[in-house]
């Protein structure tokens, strides 16, 4: 199958052979879809907390989440070129006809953060305002901002009365509020990509000190890369490696389920994970701060409650009390639909079945109402065994020609933010191997291209998605507001982000 060269490549990025070809046979066969059996909706499957249950949670977690390590996990790698692609276009076509998208942008010009540092551009480059194109790369490209070959995390995003705050910023200021250790410690961890993390870097030790002094604490950041292991092949339409002019194999970045492996080297006992877009102002952060205080304090609990059911189950017998209650908490709190014939089972294939299902790491994930944004939803899947919990489908994951998958799919009410906060250590404080917690027949597949040729492209199981799988998961609905993303250069312009 593979040759010499080929051996030789893998060997470089530390992936083994049978690695290699079963990617290979995925790209042949595909990968299974996902058996969705209902929709999770509000009672079944989502939270849904009150005024009261939501001061509370927030007591608990300002009272015990200091006590435990606390790590804030930002996945912020990727140059932000999507981010400007109406921009790009712009300067590719051969015609003046404005997007809507485009016509905003310009309409709009003087409320962008940035406008006065393009404004200088301009000027010097002797730019006129009615040339959008120039205005455009001014923007884009290395002579001017260069915003096209950065990262979204060092963007300029908010202004204040006596500053400009970047994405970067934000998580600084959002962690030193909802984040920080019992010793005034605040731990990031930012993904990041190796032409991008000497920026992030610079950035850090350059506005570090302020934060610091504004909130009383200190920071401990990290950075870390997606590992050359996570690559996948690339595939030609034979489903062959797809190879370069010199007879090499392609690979490509393995998404952002490739991120499991640096989540596992994070120390800590809670971790709170969200996208570096999705910041607000400090006007719109006390709703943000509330509810991600209430999801921490609502996994404090839950995990406190399943290393209680843990120790009972090995230091003694299940009883059928001790059954119920557990069953009870496993459907009710942790909504895990056990295998139906388990009441048909003896005593102790029940008590390994129930030891093994507590003991997982666990994630309380912020759903919010669907409103039409892209992304995955919340659903109750059927596993093999017959057992059905919560997962985050993409609508790739789900069999769109079987009509009854499709209509599950359609009634989803909620879709994923990715607002989650995670417990990775078991009830003796040894942190769990996250990698054996995924489900590795999941996963994408997409079309491509590479000059100009044609490719198949791969990536792993996302990161909330396949490569949590088998996590006990909660869902949480939280209000529309602690969502607001910046996909695109016009979402700046939201009055959220203004």
């Amino acid at each position: 199958m593979f040759t010499a060269n080929d051996l030789k490549q893998l060997s470089a990025k530390g992936i083994k052979p049978e690695v290699a070809e079963r990617q290979l046979k995925y790209f042949r066969d595909g990968f299974p879809f996902l058996r969705l059996d209902r929709a999770a909706t509000v009672g079944d499957g989502i939270w849904q907390l009150t005024d009261e249950e939501i001061d509370k949670l927030v007591q608990t977690c300002e009272r015990k989440l200091g006590n435990r390590k606390v790590f804030k996990f930002v996945p912020a790698s990727g140059a932000a070129t999507r981010m400007f692609r109406d921009l790009y276009e712009l300067i590719q076509a051969d015609d003046d006809v404005e997007s809507v998208s485009v016509k905003e942008i310009f309409d709009r010009l003087e409320n962008f953060v940035f406008y006065p540092e393009l404004k200088l551009i301009m000027e010097s480059q002797n730019i006129d305002s009615s040339d959008k194109k120039r205005i455009a790369a001014a923007i884009l490209f290395q002579d001017g901002l260069n915003f096209g070959n950065l990262p979204k995390g060092v963007l300029p995003f908010h202004k204040y009365a006596s500053e400009v705050r970047t994405a970067l910023e934000e998580h600084l200021v959002e962690g030193a509020l909802h984040a920080a250790n019992a010793d005034g410690s605040v731990n990031l961890h930012f993904t990041v990509s190796p032409e991008h993390q000497q920026g992030f870097e610079l950035l850090v030790e350059s506005k570090l000190k302020k934060y610091c002094e504004l909130f009383g604490i200190h920071y401990n950041i990290s950075f870390s890369q997606q590992k050359p292991s996570t690559d996948i092949l690339a595939a030609d339409h034979d489903n062959e490696p797809f190879r370069d002019a010199d007879g090499n194999m392609l690979f490509r970045p393995g998404g952002h389920g490739a991120l499991l492996e640096n989540l596992n080297e994070i120390d800590a006992d809670v971790i709170f994970i969200k996208n570096v877009d999705n910041v607000v102002p400090d006007r719109l952060k006390p709703t943000t701060i509330k509810y991600k205080k209430a999801l921490a304090g609502l996994l404090i609990e839950l995990q406190e409650q399943v290393f209680e059911y843990y120790r009972l189950l090995q230091n003694g017998e299940l009883d059928d009390d001790l059954k119920i209650k557990i069953l009870d908490f496993l459907t009710k709190q942790l909504s895990f639909q056990p295998t139906a014939d388990i009441s048909t089972w003896p005593a102790n294939e029940v008590k390994t079945y129930l030891q093994h299902i507590l003991r997982r790491p666990i994630r309380v994930c912020g759903m919010v109402k669907n409103e039409g944004e892209p992304g995955g939803g919340p659903f109750w899947v059927r596993n093999d065994d017959g057992s059905a919990s919560l997962q985050i489908a993409e609508s790739t994951q789900i069999d769109m020609n079987d009509q009854k998958q499709k209509a599950i799919a359609a009634g989803a009410t909620h879709f994923n933010p990715v607002d989650l906060v995670c417990a990775v250590k078991d009830g003796e404080g040894n942190h769990f191997d996250l990698l054996q917690y995924r489900d590795p027949n999941t996963g994408f597949i997409s079309i491509k291209s590479k000059d100009g040729r044609e490719l198949k492209a791969q990536e792993l199981p996302g990161l909330w998605n396949g490569a949590m799988a088998n996590w006990n998961t909660v869902f949480v609905e939280v209000p529309v507001e602690t969502f607001n993303p910046v996909k695109t250069i016009n979402d700046l312009l939201r009055a959220q982000h203004q």
